[in-house]
């Protein structure tokens, strides 16, 4: 009998009978979008967890992106980095803004401080920075950068759902954030995204935009999309809280086990762990290193080979497809880390239900080398 592939993620999901009474409500009162009852209570409870003063749900995490930088009425560079998901740089380019690529730092993978304000110039109206893989950008040295030249920060929080900074939510910095609901994710509502806002007025102008801009029945002051999350999407995130803190526990068991056996495998680095009150534990990167006795391309074959589909996050880089090769800061020579560590990086299986049977079995792969 042929083994199940492991893929990297999977979905996390509630008991169907905890379920099933929302979807019955949803199919009694025909309401199924539109500011619905379950849209408001997933709200309130959103804030509620996450400890944040405001909450706007989307569909899904790239509407809310392009939402986030539209709202703030940017004009010309937005600085941000080439080393996450492309959704990142389509949304600057959705908004006829110019996408500046600047390098990481090496240990965080986050985007470096010093590259940021060496890339500033009169153009340069907003920072976008992405907290990859969940842990936190340097948000204080950002911050302080932002205020200097008067920019706006937008953090592209996809990955980090739930996490905590500084004693606080590492959603609740920058003037905007976003976080993803998708299927892959930490937390998700099938599919669905929000923008975490710090004042009522910023709230009113992102619901606006997610409903076409209408006002009113009769009014519509912007540029607005469809992007409501549907009642059956917040309805799910409703049940999903209720089981969070216990998926995150499990990752936390499968993110310890990868560590204690994988540390002493030459060749293998394991991503530092940093220093929030908090983690999600969204993924479990290594990156090969030229002392392993199999470059990283070898090592992904093999373990798929053997029925771990394990992925390249992030590989190629965003400033390497091309729709952005042509820009001048996506030279590799601008971004020397961004392409060392792309060249080097696996993404291991991690979520709930993966057994450490199976977490073993890939450590077990990796090491036997």
């Amino acid at each position: 009998m042929k083994k199940k592939p492991i893929f990297v993620t999977q979905p996390s999901l509630p008991p169907i009978e905890d379920f099933l009474p929302y979807i019955e409500s949803i199919w009694d009162s025909k309401i199924l979008t539109n500011h619905g009852p379950f849209h408001e209570q997933f709200t309130c409870a959103l804030k509620d967890y996450l400890g944040v003063k405001e909450v706007v749900l989307f569909s899904n995490a790239t509407l809310a992106l392009i939402t986030a930088l539209q709202s703030l009425n940017l004009t010309g560079e937005v600085i941000t980095t080439p080393y996450t998901f492309i959704a990142t740089s389509h949304s600057v380019i959705w908004n006829k803004l110019t996408p500046v690529f600047v390098d990481i730092d090496p240990i965080t993978l986050n985007i470096c401080p010093k590259k940021i304000e060496e890339a500033i110039t009169d153009n340069t109206s907003a920072i976008l920075a992405v907290h990859c893989y969940g842990n936190p950008c340097d948000v204080v040295e950002i911050d302080n950068i932002a205020k200097k030249y008067n920019l706006k920060v937008i953090y592209d929080a996809a990955h980090a759902f739930a996490v905590e900074h500084k004693g606080r939510s590492l959603l609740d910095f920058g003037d905007l954030s976003v976080v993803s609901f998708h299927a892959t994710k930490v937390f998700n509502t099938f599919e669905g995204g929000a923008i975490i806002c710090h004042d009522e007025l910023t709230k009113n102008k992102l619901t606006k935009l997610t409903n076409f801009g209408f006002v009113n029945e009769l009014e519509i002051d912007g540029l607005g999309l469809n992007a409501k999350m549907p009642e059956i999407n917040a309805a799910l995130g409703i049940v999903q809280l209720n089981y969070i803190e216990t998926a995150i526990d499990k990752r936390k068991g499968i993110d310890e086990l990868y560590r204690q056996g994988l540390g002493g495998v030459q060749g293998i680095q394991c991503l530092s762990n940093s220093k929030q009150s908090k983690k999600n534990y969204a993924y479990f990167p290594i990156f090969v290193q030229p002392s392993y006795l199999l470059d990283r391309d070898e090592l992904y074959e093999k373990l798929k080979n053997n029925g771990f589909f394990v992925r390249r996050y992030f590989y190629p880089l965003t400033s390497s497809f091309p729709v952005y090769e042509g820009y001048a800061s996506s030279s590799k020579s601008n971004l020397p880390v961004a392409h060392e560590r792309a060249l080097a990086v696996i993404c291991l299986p991690i979520y709930p239900d993966l057994s450490f049977e199976n977490v073993r079995h890939v450590i077990q792969l990796i090491a036997e080398v």
